[in-house]
């Protein structure tokens, strides 16, 4: 199945045409913003993809309880 999405500004440059399946392999820094210091800070905590990062259960927590903060206003 062919999945398209529109990541903007989202992506480092060197990402940008890259597939889904090779953005979620490669490091962080592939994020825009982030930088291969943050890759090596990141990697000290077991992230060392951007899959690693979105499946993170503490990254997911923190995302989880700022949308509910964001819903009570």
């Amino acid at each position: 199945m062919s999945v398209s999405m529109d990541l903007g500004k989202a992506l480092d440059k060197a990402y940008e045409d890259k597939t889904l399946d090779e953005v979620l392999k490669a490091p962080p820094s592939a994020l825009a913003g982030l930088t291969e210091k943050h890759d090596a800070i990141l990697a000290d905590l077991g992230i060392k993809t951007v899959k690693d990062m979105g499946t993170n259960k503490y990254f997911a927590l923190a995302g989880a309880l700022a949308n509910a903060g964001e819903r009570q206003g």
